[in-house]
């Protein structure tokens, strides 16, 4: 995974949380929202999440704890999500066919 450098991090937090304070301080002004919602979808590309907060969040973490144990994070994130499969649709019932007995 590619992670920016965390100066551009840094700068990319500090647009979506004065674009988050102007959108919650006039919510009807669709510029200022649109905006805001332009600067979360660029942290969802620079930290590789699907919805802003998550990605406001991570970006806090990878700020704060380093490169390294930030990745190494991400790493026991990832393996620990994909060990169980999960079945979606109805119900398997296994049964014989009369004919097969």
């Amino acid at each position: 995974m590619l992670l920016p450098a965390k100066a551009e991090v840094a700068r990319q937090l500090r647009r979506y949380r004065a674009w988050e304070r102007m959108m919650l301080a006039s919510p009807a002004d669709r510029t200022v929202r649109a905006t805001f919602e332009d600067s979360g979808y660029t942290l969802c590309v620079l930290m590789g999440k699907r919805c802003a907060r998550e990605a406001a969040d991570a970006a806090e973490r990878f700020l704060r704890i380093g490169l390294v144990p930030y990745l190494q994070e991400q790493d026991t994130q990832l393996c620990g999500t994909a060990a169980a499969p999960v079945h979606r649709g109805p119900p398997v019932v296994l049964t014989r066919s009369p004919a097969g007995r």
